[in-house]
């Protein structure tokens, strides 16, 4: 317990650190860059192709001749490029995180081994296409329990607890995975999320109710449409900053665990006989004086 609250404060901490704060900041930037890119290449085409299907829907067009019969003409000209901007944000949103997600794990474990554990040794456990092949499947689980359990949500206290768990476990897995694959042999890697399975899916559902936050701005963001740009700009840095700190928190929790682990295997385990002045083979015995 007392790790896990240090770890905890130490993550928050973190968060302050400029390296980190450029990392949250860098999906703004990417978000940025491709509004800019594919509004300039597709959005005269997106408009023509959302107002052409529109038209064509007979319910739709009812419903913007009436706007027009009670004198709200001007708002149909607003409603092809809203429904453009529902079906593009998200996706937007989606590809940046996806992108910060691959970039800002390796580099916050590499910070905190660097500020904290510069002595422990990396001994590359598992490579990268292994790790994204891991990740994956996780996800796909969890994706796969979500959809099992949406008809639980209809029950009140269920859908306050599934989802989280669901995400918890998620995290726990990934992130714990990540998090050793540098520094931890396999075998280490498996014996850490074994014996602290626990502690470690209590950090992923924390975080996984702190990434609800960036979901409240985004009903603020549909609720006040004139304020949506800023409030989705917001809840994307949100977003960021929840995934830096959960990605902090078991870097630091998972890198002092394996430290301790090794410093147990090493107090466990004899010294060599060379590494204590003893030869090998043993020294006859001194020859007997002449009687």
């Amino acid at each position: 317990m007392k790790q896990l609250v240090d770890s905890f404060w130490r993550a928050a901490a973190y968060c302050l650190h400029p390296r980190v704060i450029w990392l949250s900041v860098l999906p703004l930037l990417l978000t940025g860059v491709l509004a800019a890119v594919l509004g300039y290449f597709f959005w005269e085409s997106a408009l023509i192709a959302v107002r052409t299907q529109l038209d064509a829907w007979s319910l739709t067009g009812s419903a913007l001749g009436w706007l027009e019969s009670v004198g709200a003409g001007s708002l149909r000209t607003l409603v092809a490029p809203l429904i453009v901007l529902a079906l593009a944000v998200p996706a937007l949103v989606i590809l940046s995180l996806l992108a910060v997600a691959l970039i800002m794990m390796p580099r916050l474990v590499d910070l905190v081994a660097q500020r904290r554990f510069a002595a422990l040794e990396r001994r590359h456990g598992e490579p990268v296409w292994r790790s994204v092949l891991y990740s994956l499947g996780a996800t796909l689980l969890a994706v796969g329990a979500l959809v099992i359990s949406m008809p639980l949500w209809l029950v009140p206290p269920l859908v306050l607890l599934l989802p989280p768990l669901i995400w918890g476990w998620l995290s726990y897995r990934v992130m714990s995975f990540d998090a050793l694959a540098e520094h931890a042999t396999r075998d280490e890697r498996r014996e850490l999320m074994r014996v602290h399975r626990l502690p470690l899916l209590g950090i992923g559902i924390v975080t996984g109710y702190l990434g609800a936050a960036p979901a409240l701005v985004w009903a603020v963001s549909a609720a006040l449409l004139v304020f949506a740009p800023v409030l989705i700009v917001v809840s994307v840095w949100l977003y960021t900053l929840v995934f830096a700190f959960s990605s902090l928190w078991f870097s630091h929790y998972c890198l002092a665990e394996l430290q301790a682990l090794r410093e147990r295997s090493a107090a466990l385990t004899p010294p060599r006989p060379d590494a204590i002045g003893i030869d090998a083979v043993p020294a006859a015995p001194p020859a007997l004086p002449p009687v």
